[in-house]
């Protein structure tokens, strides 16, 4: 498929038109190629979900996410730009990077998490190191205090298949309160997601090192 079709993918959102840089006719802001001269566009000022033509929810089709990902990229491959000028093929390398970049963050639950509740407009938990909940350190005492006692490859093979049940579990709760809008709800469960991801990698390590002895 060239840069002419009339794919939807390639035309998320006309809202915030500008020109376009060689034509001068109007580009969307989410525009990957401008519909009257077809060429490349800037990334847009746009967050991640703009981006992919996706609405700002928790619940996304992560698998029509992969496939929308790449499919855009598809049509940002640098053999599409080998005659091109050197400003498209900078142009298509920076959309590139940006796709790449809303996929790497959409797809991952905690990391979806923590981008919406900026977008929505409340503080993330990226750089939030300290966790005010007695009842989630209950847990992730009493969990790593197992962990590192256990010497045998089932007692922690259990331990993670808890961990990646409670991360399921997680998710979906997540998923409810920002439906509801109880983004106060969301942010304390996403801090119990980011506890249960890290405990999760903590036992494949544990098992790593037990099955090298």
């Amino acid at each position: 498929m060239d840069t002419s079709s009339n794919d939807t993918t390639l035309r998320n959102d006309h809202s915030g038109l500008h020109p376009c840089w060689s034509c001068k006719g109007p580009v969307g802001e989410s525009d990957l190629f401008c519909e009257t001269c077809h060429a490349v566009q800037p990334p847009g000022h746009i967050d991640h979900f703009s981006r992919l033509g996706l609405h700002k929810d928790y619940g996304i089709d992560v698998d029509g996410l992969e496939r929308t990902y790449f499919e855009l990229q598809r049509h940002l491959h640098p053999d599409r730009f080998a005659n091109k000028t050197a400003q498209e093929k900078n142009l298509s390398q920076q959309q590139a990077v940006s796709l790449n970049e809303a996929f790497e963050v959409l797809k991952d639950p905690l990391k979806r998490a923590d981008y919406l509740l900026q977008v929505l407009g409340t503080d993330g938990i990226s750089h939030d190191h300290t966790v005010n909940d007695p009842i989630l350190l209950m847990e992730a005492m009493e969990t790593r205090e197992a962990l590192m006692e256990a010497t045998d490859v089932a007692v922690v093979n259990k331990l993670s298949d808890r961990a990646r049940r409670d991360v399921r579990e997680c998710v979906k709760a997540i998923a409810a309160a920002f439906e509801t809008t109880k983004l106060d709800e969301a942010r304390k469960l996403a801090l119990r997601l980011k506890y249960l991801t890290k405990l999760l990698e903590e036992t494949r390590q544990h098992k790593a090192r037990l099955v090298l002895k």
